[in-house]
């Protein structure tokens, strides 16, 4: 998506004319259905005056491309500066720049970190030149016109106020200069032989539009991914915050072993890159000769992980990276140097198949290791039990006499990068109140659809593309079928439809057994996984009334995990067990609602409540 195009003379004109930030804000609030703010709109001011001097030094025909505003596909990302045109060879190119208004840069000894003055205060951030390199490999990664079309990207970084460099052009960021050299004010010239030498004649072969109306590559799986991740290559590349927090993590892995106890809490999203963080995590310290585990309630992750590197790593090693939380309730503390618990939102009190071990499973995790890091969504608690929330990860911090160190994620990958999608969601089902109310401009395919076999056929046509695609729904049918497989669970009988739960067989398996397309997985089976397309079966437990949502947790089926104790609840405190019930019963549809990359397709056995769901897409 891109949010202004022109050609270079266009582009000047508008820049000479004062018209230039006018220009992107119309075009920004057509794409994006909102505005901006003030800050970003002084930036496009500023820093376009310095861009267009530096392509009329470089000589830049007129006819050359210009893009701002490029969102980058299924990411949330958007590059500042983008120039298309011809080399010297008459070879496609583009020229990636990534503005930053910065007047002053401090190094730090992070690799690809730096600090500058942001938002009033001294802020660590990632170094530009790793920025714009980062923002090219995703472009390339998910485009097939650049990967198959023969374009080649250029990215770089200019820091136009800049005006002292030995900190930003230090030969420790060499690596990340190397691939996107850096530019500051005294460097126009530097920078217009740069953008010369990569484009020398126009966009001749509309490779702007081309790029925006490419094909997209399936974005990658962690999971297909793990066992190179585990042989030490590179397959996901930290952006922005993501590598902030990531070289803050092993920063204090390293303080860990030689003084006080440290935590680390990272809260984001859905697709915030919290698992591939912390596979990434485990791999590093594993190879830094640290002891470390990763670590999830959750049993489906470590299933579908484990499954994965089956011939590439001996099953012991394997048992020995990836445990449930509720092993730590006898280990000795400090017995470990690192535990990197994802899902962290899904720990319980007690361990034990009857739920009799330990007393915290938070507590037990901080005294075990020299240093723990919590992933967490609060907005992914999809069970009564689960007591992970950044509140009582604090608390056990304090009592541990642990250093807290809290940090967020704010990079989407999931949902086509789309944050007005994710705000849709908590409005529509009443989670908060959000500027996004609608689905207009949103760039995230949603559909209700008729029926739930409308349903399950659309997402088994998407499947044939590369078997990424599922059918789940609540948890409001009794699991009949668990021992005898002929009998259908999930029956609607209005609309004539049966279909099967995950089988016993695939277990936590379900997401990636290659059959599973045919059955319906719920909310134990997919959440901390990812897929191409979800289908969304709501039923009864969520229903729309004149307008509002009224939950019922008695909706659920009686073998369903998530609501055990409720009815006690509600006899001892009816106002708190109704608040509890509402927030597990929404949190669940959310996370099921987010476990696509590309779209989402729902149906909701309610007819009012399908009507309500209908109005956001007609």
């Amino acid at each position: 998506m891109i949010v202004y195009s022109a050609t270079k003379a266009e582009f000047s004109e508008h820049v000479v004319t004062n018209q230039i930030e006018d220009v992107i804000l119309a075009g920004f609030r057509s794409q994006f259905g909102h505005g901006t703010s003030p800050s970003e709109i002084e930036s496009w001011n500023n820093s376009l005056q310095y861009m267009k001097n530096a392509l009329d030094l470089a000589a830049i025909p007129d006819d050359a491309g210009v893009a701002i505003e490029y969102q980058i596909p299924l990411t949330s990302k958007r590059v500042d500066f983008i120039l298309s045109g011809l080399n010297g060879d008459e070879r496609e190119t583009v020229v990636i720049v990534e503005l930053k208004q910065w007047q002053e840069v401090g190094a730090t000894p992070k690799d690809a970190i730096v600090k500058t003055a942001l938002g009033g205060s001294l802020r660590e951030v990632t170094h530009p030149s790793y920025q714009a390199w980062t923002y090219a490999a995703l472009i390339r990664d998910f485009n097939v016109e650049v990967q198959d079309g023969g374009i080649s990207l250029f990215p770089c970084a200019y820091l136009h106020n800049c005006t002292e460099p030995s900190s930003v052009k230090s030969t420790f960021y060499s690596e990340h200069t190397a691939k996107a050299p850096v530019f500051v004010r005294r460097d126009t010239d530097l920078l217009s032989d740069f953008i010369r030498q990569h484009v020398r004649y126009g966009d001749k072969t509309k490779i702007l539009y081309r790029i925006e109306n490419g094909e997209l590559r399936p974005s990658k799986s962690l999971a297909d991914h793990l066992a190179s991740l585990l042989k030490g290559n590179r397959e996901f590349e930290m952006i922005d915050d993501q590598k902030v927090v990531y070289e803050t993590a092993l920063d204090l892995a390293l303080k860990a072993q030689n003084g006080r106890k440290q935590v680390l809490l990272i809260e984001g999203g859905p697709g915030t890159g919290k698992s591939v963080m912390a596979i990434n995590l485990l791999v590093d310290l594993t190879n830094r000769q640290f002891v470390a585990q990763y670590v999830s309630r959750n049993a489906a992750p470590r299933a579908v992980y484990e499954s994965r590197l089956t011939g590439t790593i001996t099953k012991s090693r394997v048992t020995n990276l990836f445990k449930g939380s509720g092993v730590y309730v006898n280990t000795s503390p400090d017995d470990l140097d690192c535990l990197i618990v994802d899902e962290a939102h899904r720990l319980n009190e007690k361990s034990g198949l009857f739920r009799n071990e330990g007393e915290n499973q938070i507590e037990e995790i901080i005294r075990a290791a020299k240093f723990s890091v919590f992933f967490l969504d609060q907005d992914q608690r999809v069970t009564l039990r689960d007591i992970g929330n950044r509140e009582e990860i604090r608390k056990w911090a304090r009592e541990a006499g642990a250093e807290l160190t809290e940090q967020k994620l704010e990079s989407q990958f999931r949902c086509n990068g789309s944050d007005g999608y994710l705000a849709w969601i908590n409005s529509a089902l009443q989670i908060e109140r959000t500027a996004h109310s609608t689905l207009d401009k949103i760039d995230f395919e949603v559909r209700v659809l008729d029926s739930p076999t409308e349903l399950w056929e659309e997402i088994e046509n998407l499947n044939r593309i590369n078997k990424k695609s599922r059918v789940v729904a609540g948890y409001c049918w009794d699991w009949k079928g668990k021992k005898d497989p002929e009998i259908k669970d999930v029956v609607i009988p209005e609309h004539d439809f049966a279909m099967k739960w995950n089988l016993d067989r695939d277990g936590s398996l379900w997401l990636v057994s290659p059959d599973s397309v045919s059955e319906i997985g719920c909310i134990h089976t997919c959440q901390g996984l990812e897929l191409d397309y979800v289908g969304v079966i709501i039923g009864e437990d969520f229903v729309i009334r004149d307008g509002r949502v009224v939950s019922d947790a008695s909706k659920r089926s009686r073998q369903d995990s998530s609501v055990h104790g409720y009815k006690k609840m509600l006899r001892e405190n009816p106002s708190e067990a109704k608040s509890l019930a509402d927030m597990v019963i929404k949190n669940t549809y959310r996370t099921l609602m987010t476990r696509g990359q590309k779209g989402c397709y729902i149906f909701c056995v309610d007819e009012e409540t399908n009507d309500y769901f209908k109005s956001f897409v007609a």
